[in-house]
């Protein structure tokens, strides 16, 4: 059973810090799956890593756990990983001013995941694999041959 909330914990235990899995911001993924933003602030299929790398770059306490998403249908290491985030000091202050909310810190992960350079390599193999498959199939066929 999982523990209930105490008044006594403080912002900075890892228990009060809030949770995100890689499905919140997932664009192959929709509400009823898990994503909490729009499609367009999201990032086709990030992973916890990429997640965690974005947040430690900003300076924010991180710890990662091996969680499944109770909606994730597939048990792939792909999809495995939840990233607990201190949000907030002990005063209740936010810890990054610039991330008061997990809505603003879900929306800064969508805009930065891309930017990874891990993404940007991937990117390009991508870019170069349809240009390669797209010049195959625009060459026109001379038909069976001679037999």
């Amino acid at each position: 059973m999982a523990p209930t909330w105490e008044a006594t914990k403080n912002h900075s235990d890892r228990e009060r810090w809030i949770c995100i899995y890689p499905a919140y911001i997932n664009s192959k993924k929709s509400l009823a799956e898990g994503r909490k933003l729009t499609k367009e602030k999201c990032v086709e299929n990030p992973t916890h890593q990429e997640i965690r790398d974005v947040l430690l770059s900003v300076g924010l306490n991180v710890g990662v756990e091996n969680k499944l998403h109770p909606r994730e249908r597939s048990k792939e290491l792909l999809y495995r990983g939840r990233i607990r985030v201190q949000l907030k000091n002990n005063d209740g202050t936010p810890f990054n001013p610039d991330f008061p909310s997990r809505d603003s810190l879900l929306s800064f992960l969508g805009t930065n995941i891309p930017k990874l350079k891990s993404r940007q390599g991937k990117q390009a193999a991508g870019e170069q694999s349809a240009q390669q498959s797209s010049a195959s199939t625009s060459k026109k066929g001379k038909g069976k041959g001679r037999r």
